[in-house]
Parts: structure tokens; C-alpha cells; sequence
């Protein structure tokens, strides 16, 4: 596969979505969140991020590229424990009261208080918490196709990938199987994300980035009453929903999200499954500078 360019393939990226846009500059960071343990991240712009982002169970920061790339601000993009080329996470790669933790020290380094946190999935769940325990660091709270009445069920699809195979034999074959479980996306695409998200190994096999101490439940969070807490966060809160298959919000979880949180803007994209970053980056790229131009960036 030749030697790896974590920055080489942005202009795949740019013309998957036909954007005319230059390329900021990027950088890789890291953050020393407890002890030794690192968490890490990308850097988009030169000047202090106006945002920050995480990802979902088993992706890592890349999975924003072209978002990032469509909203041309100054942002940060980080790689939750456990994931990506952070650290591995104590308490395993879903624990996200410990995410949270974390999260909170990276942001205090990064951005500084009073910036919009974004989060999709188990990302999404993270950014709650934060948005909870630490309503100084975050001006306005984004969760992307989750909520906290995300179950099993709803969430099945999701699950059986990511605890799939420990390892592949080839790049073929993860990529044959990644195909398998996202057939609305290009193969140009999904190929680029596993060069992000798997490393070959020195007998040639191949194995995913994360973490995989135990098997990843997005329905069983650390944290019991996420409700709860959604109802108690101070700050705005928009709940980006996907309207396509393979998202795990259902008109109930919108429902009582509407009800625990009455204040806050529900906005549906059409075309999108659970991973709206990659479905319709450049829709939720306009959703995201809304926000920010609602946060007074």
C-alpha cells in the first residue's frame, strides 16, 4: 500500500464533493490527559479553533475531512481515547464518562472555554456529558443522529460491523467487507477511511485502529441517565438527525429529545445514514456554520 500520508489523500476528498476550496493548514496534535496517556487530534487552521469535534464508536478524526474542509473555519477534530492515534482508554473505548474527562482536559488546552462541542454517535454522548459537567467549555452542544434512547435494536447494524473480525488477511478483504456494510457510499471513500482507521501489521495482515478490550454496545453508555442530563445542560443543543437508513434516531428518541430539551433546534438531513459527516458532509457543514454564527464566531 506504500507509506501512509495521513494529509496526502485531502485532494481525493475535495474532489469526491466537487469543493474549490484551498487546503488549510493541518496538523496532528496530542494533549497529555492523564499522566502520560495521550489524546489526540487535528488542527485545522492556524489561528484558535472555533470548534471542536468527535467522532463515533471505532472512526477517528479523519472522518470529519471534508467537513472541516467545506467550512473552511479554524477547528479541532480529536481522536477519542481508544481510537485513532490516541492512547487506549482504561475503562475501554466506550466508556464515556471517562471520554468526557478527557475530552474536558483536551478542550481546556486546545480551545478554551465557551466554544461549540460536536459529537456524532458515541461522540455525541461524550459531548453531553461535557456539555453537563462543564457548560464553561462549550457554547453550544451538536449531537449528530444520536440520543440517549439509542438501543440495541436501533443500533444492530452499527454493532455487528464494528465487532466484526479481529483482523484481515488482506486490505482486500476489509475493504470487501466495509463495502458490504456501507453500499451507499463510494469505494473511493471507504477506501481512503480505512487507510485512516487500520494499520498493516508486519505479516501483512491487517487490523483495526481502535481499541477492541471488549465489544463495542453503543446502547449500553457507562452512564445511566443520559436523559437526565440532557435535561439539565444550560447551554444551546442541536440534535442533527438523519433521515436515510442506517440512522439510530427514530421519531421517538426525537420526540423525548424535544421534550427533555424544549429549547433546542432539531434539524433533519435527507439522503443520510448514521454517519452524516460522511453521507452529507457538506450539508452538515452549513448546519455547523449556522451554529457558529449563532455562537457569535
Amino acid at each position: 500500500m506504500g507509506d501512509y500520508d495521513e494529509f496526502g489523500y485531502l485532494h481525493e476528498n475535495l474532489a469526491e464533493w466537487d469543493l474549490v476550496v484551498p487546503i488549510p493548514p493541518v496538523r496532528r496534535l496530542f494533549v497529555a490527559v492523564d499522566g502520560l496517556r495521550l489524546m489526540s487530534g487535528l488542527r485545522w487552521g492556524d489561528e484558535a479553533p472555533e470548534m471542536s469535534l468527535l467522532h463515533g464508536g471505532a472512526q477517528n478524526a479523519h472522518t470529519f475531512d471534508t467537513v472541516a474542509l467545506a467550512l473552511g473555519r479554524p477547528l479541532v477534530a480529536f481522536d477519542l481515547p481508544g481510537h485513532g492515534h490516541s492512547d487506549d482508554a482504561p475503562r475501554g473505548a466506550s466508556a464515556i464518562a471517562q471520554h468526557a474527562r478527557d475530552v474536558a482536559i483536551a478542550l481546556e488546552e486546545v480551545t478554551g472555554p465557551g466554544r461549540p462541542l460536536v459529537g456524532m454517535s458515541l461522540g455525541g454522548l461524550t459531548a453531553l456529558l461535557v456539555a453537563d459537567h462543564r457548560p464553561d467549555l462549550v457554547a453550544h452542544l451538536v449531537m449528530i443522529d444520536i440520543t440517549p434512547g439509542v438501543n440495541e435494536r436501533k443500533a444492530r447494524h452499527i454493532t455487528d460491523f464494528v465487532n466484526g473480525p479481529a483482523t484481515f488477511p488482506d486490505f482486500d478483504a476489509l475493504l470487501e467487507r466495509t463495502v458490504a456494510y456501507n453500499p451507499t457510499r463510494s469505494v473511493s471513500s471507504l477506501r481512503r477511511g480505512i487507510l485512516h482507521n487500520a494499520v498493516r501489521q508486519p505479516d501483512g495482515t491487517w487490523r483495526w485502529r481502535h481499541q477492541r478490550s471488549a465489544p463495542t454496545d453503543l446502547a449500553a453508555p457507562d452512564v445511566p441517565d443520559l436523559w437526565d442530563r440532557l435535561g439539565r445542560v444550560s447551554v444551546p443543543v442541536t440534535l442533527v438527525r438523519a433521515m436515510g437508513p442506517g440512522s439510530v434516531v427514530d421519531d421517538d428518541d426525537e420526540d423525548e429529545f424535544r421534550r427533555r430539551a424544549p429549547h433546542a433546534r432539531v434539524v433533519r438531513v435527507a439522503d443520510s445514514g448514521h454517519s452524516v459527516q460522511g453521507d452529507q458532509p457538506l450539508a452538515l457543514a452549513e448546519i455547523l456554520d449556522d451554529v457558529l454564527h449563532d455562537s457569535g464566531a
